[in-house]
């Protein structure tokens, strides 16, 4: 995707993402809302015996008369969805290069995300967090709703030392006041780098086990490979630490992306874990593309089924 030259606003970023992503993404939600409740709807999802006070509407003649025992259809309940986006506005997504750091493309993704559930008459609302949850947009619906959200984590610089604390990056807390607040099934759509103190682990599986999760990671190649331009000081983007380090040290090299792909390993089997896959967007990425894989990856986990 190229870059967005000049000022950038939540309507001009959305009639951007509605033209580039949005058309191209269309026809992948098809389906994605359906759930496991029963009740009423169009898909059968079982037959069964008829009991006292079934709804006599619902009875299968056919099979009825097959086995001469009264049978009813149990169907999939159509329900109108609650998104939930979890966004991390903490210091480590200011990386990234000048005109596409991390955190433009946390809100590329959450803007898009948005749009699309809100286009489906849906209902989608906001955790914004860092040191601590920022704050929390309630969920509504229509195109006002997505500027709002889109407005609210534009103006969430990261590192912003308003903040009411501005150290590293709480995603536990995030998702322990989501679990306080998501009441009914929902979408939960986490974007994050991931960078930060372990804790988290526990509450996402906690939600995991009554929401459909999605688990966006948004990075910066150069986090894991660092070009070798000698000796620079390096600052913990979490932490504010400063070391002076020489990036042409070939032991230096082999240390960080040791340390690099150990980080990641245990990110995605930590993700395994709760039942969930990671999906990374780079700084770099094409969006249509990166989220084209998400949704084909989505389209085929729903064909197999639930993996918990």
């Amino acid at each position: 995707m190229n870059q967005i030259a000049g000022t950038l606003t939540p309507d001009r970023l959305l009639r951007r993402l509605e033209w580039r992503v949005l058309r191209r993404l269309d026809g992948r939600r098809q389906g994605e809302f359906r759930t496991a409740f029963r009740g009423s709807g169009v898909d059968v999802a079982d037959l069964r015996e008829y009991v006292w006070g079934d709804d006599l509407r619902h009875i299968d003649w056919n099979v009825t008369a097959r086995t001469d025992v009264p049978h009813v259809r149990e169907y999939l309940e159509d329900r109108e969805i609650t998104g939930w986006l979890v966004l991390d506005v903490s210091r480590s997504m200011a990386f990234g290069p000048a005109q596409r750091r991390k955190h433009r493309v946390l809100t590329e993704v959450a803007a898009t995300i948005a749009q699309l559930l809100s286009r489906g008459g849906s209902r989608v609302g906001a955790v914004l967090f860092d040191g601590a949850v920022r704050e929390v947009i309630p969920p509504g619906q229509g195109r006002n709703q997505v500027l709002r959200i889109v407005d609210r984590v534009l103006r969430a610089t990261p590192g912003d030392e308003r903040a009411e604390q501005p150290g590293t990056t709480d995603l536990a807390g995030a998702l322990r006041a989501l679990q306080g607040i998501a009441r009914r099934r929902s979408l939960i759509v986490l974007v994050s780098d991931f960078i930060g103190p372990s804790g988290w682990q526990a509450p996402l599986g906690q939600l995991a086990r009554r929401h459909d999760i999605v688990a966006v990671q948004v990075h910066d190649r150069h986090e894991f490979d660092l070009p070798a331009v000698g000796m620079i000081y390096v600052e913990d983007a979490e932490t504010g630490e400063v070391i002076f380090v020489d990036t042409g040290d070939p032991g230096f090299q082999r240390r960080l992306r040791a340390g690099a792909d150990e980080r990641q390993d245990a990110l995605v089997a930590d993700l395994l874990a709760a039942g969930l896959d990671l999906h990374p967007v780079a700084t770099d990425d094409d969006l249509v593309r990166a989220l084209f894989r998400i949704a084909r990856l989505r389209s085929r986990q729903a064909g197999r089924g639930p993996r918990r």
